[in-house]
C-alpha cells in the first residue's frame, strides 16, 4: 500500500479545531489502484471552503479537476493526503484464505488516513466520510476507533460537504495520474496502453483484457484479477500443478506442534528446530529433490 502527504511540516493552524473529509476513487474499475484521499482544514475555514467551487469529482471535467487540485495544493489553509492501494494488494487480500472484502479494505484505508493526520499533530474534531456499506455501522466503527472525533458518515457526502468534495478531487486526480503514468512491470508481450477507462463496461478495456490474458501467467499486474470481469478469461487458462508433498507437510506440522507443546512446558530445543527446518519438511519437493537448504549466514 502506497501513501503520500504533501509535506511533513505542521501547519500553523494545526492546534486549532479542524475538520476533514474522506473519499475514494477507483472502487469499481478492473484496472489500476484504488485511491483514498482526504482534505483537512481549520473549522474556521469552512465558509471560505464552500466558495472554492469544489464538487463531486465525477461531475467535473478532467481539466477542472486538475485546476482545482493545483489550487488546493497551493492553499496554506488546506492540507491533504492520499493512500494508494495497489491492484495486486486488492486481489491478494480478496482471494487469500482469510478473505478481506473490499469494504474492509476501504474502511482500513480511511482509518489509516485519520490516524496519519492525527499523528502529524492536526487537532481533528470532525470528520466527514462518504459511506461504504451501512452508514451507521461505519460511523460506530470509526467512533470506537477514534472516540475524540465526531464522525458524519453519509451517502453522497462528496456532493453534500465541500470538505468531502475536496477529498474527492484529491483522490480522483491522484488515481488518474497514477493510471496515466503507470509503469508496467511486464517488459515483453508488446503490452499496449490503450486500456480505456479501466471500468468493466468500457469496450476498450474489455478488448485490452482479452488481448493481454496469458494462458499461464494470467494478467499484467495492472489488473485486479479477483474482479468478476476476469473470471471468464480463466476458462482457457492452463492448469498448473505445484510440486508438494502432503505427507511431508503433515509431518512438518506435527513436528511444529511438538515444539510448541515443549515450549509451553518450559523446554526449548533450538537444535531440534534447526534440524526440522533444514530437513525440508513442509517445503516444496522442488527444493528437497535438489537438496536446497535455507541458510542463515553466508
Amino acid at each position: 500500500m502506497g501513501s503520500e502527504s504533501p509535506t511533513t511540516m505542521i501547519p500553523k493552524w494545526a492546534s486549532k479545531p479542524c475538520i476533514m473529509g474522506i473519499d475514494e476513487a477507483g472502487r469499481g474499475p478492473v484496472l489500476g489502484p484504488m485511491v483514498y484521499g482526504c482534505l483537512y482544514c481549520p473549522q474556521s475555514y469552512q465558509t471560505t471552503l464552500s466558495t472554492l467551487s469544489f464538487a463531486d469529482s465525477k461531475t467535473l471535467k478532467e481539466e477542472k479537476r486538475e485546476e482545482l487540485f493545483e489550487s488546493l495544493k497551493a492553499n496554506d489553509s488546506i492540507g491533504w493526503a492520499v493512500d494508494v492501494i495497489d491492484p495486486r494488494e486488492l486481489s491478494c487480500k480478496m482471494l487469500r484464505k482469510s478473505k478481506v472484502n473490499l469494504n474492509e479494505i476501504s474502511h482500513e484505508s480511511a482509518m489509516g488516513l485519520v490516524r496519519r493526520v492525527l499523528e502529524m499533530g492536526i487537532l481533528l474534531t470532525e470528520v466527514y466520510v462518504d459511506t461504504v456499506g451501512d452508514a451507521e455501522k461505519y460511523r460506530v466503527k470509526l467512533s470506537e476507533r477514534f472516540p475524540s472525533i465526531k464522525f458524519v458518515v453519509s451517502k453522497k457526502a462528496d456532493s453534500l460537504y465541500p470538505v468531502v468534495s475536496g477529498a474527492s478531487i484529491v483522490a480522483k486526480v491522484t488515481r488518474d495520474r497514477a493510471l496515466h503514468d503507470w509503469v508496467l512491470d511486464e517488459t515483453s508481450g508488446n503490452i499496449g496502453r490503450n486500456f480505456g477507462s479501466g471500468y468493466p463496461a468500457d469496450p476498450e478495456t474489455k478488448v485490452w483484457l482479452e488481448k493481454h490474458n496469458h494462458p499461464v501467467f494470467g494478467f499484467p499486474t495492472l489488473v485486479r484479477f479477483s474482479w468478476g470481469t476476469c473470471k471468464p478469461f480463466f476458462s482457457d487458462s492452463i492448469e498448473v500443478t505445484w510440486e508438494a508433498d502432503q505427507a511431508d507437510e503433515e509431518e512438518f506440522d506435527c513436528s511444529r506442534k511438538r515444539q510448541v507443546k515443549l515450549s509451553s512446558l518450559g523446554f526449548t530445543s533450538k537444535r531440534k528446530i534447526e534440524e526440522t527446518e533444514s530437513s525440508g519438511f513442509g517445503r516444496c519437493k522442488f527444493f528437497q529433490s535438489r537438496r536446497l537448504e535455507q541458510l542463515t549466514q553466508f
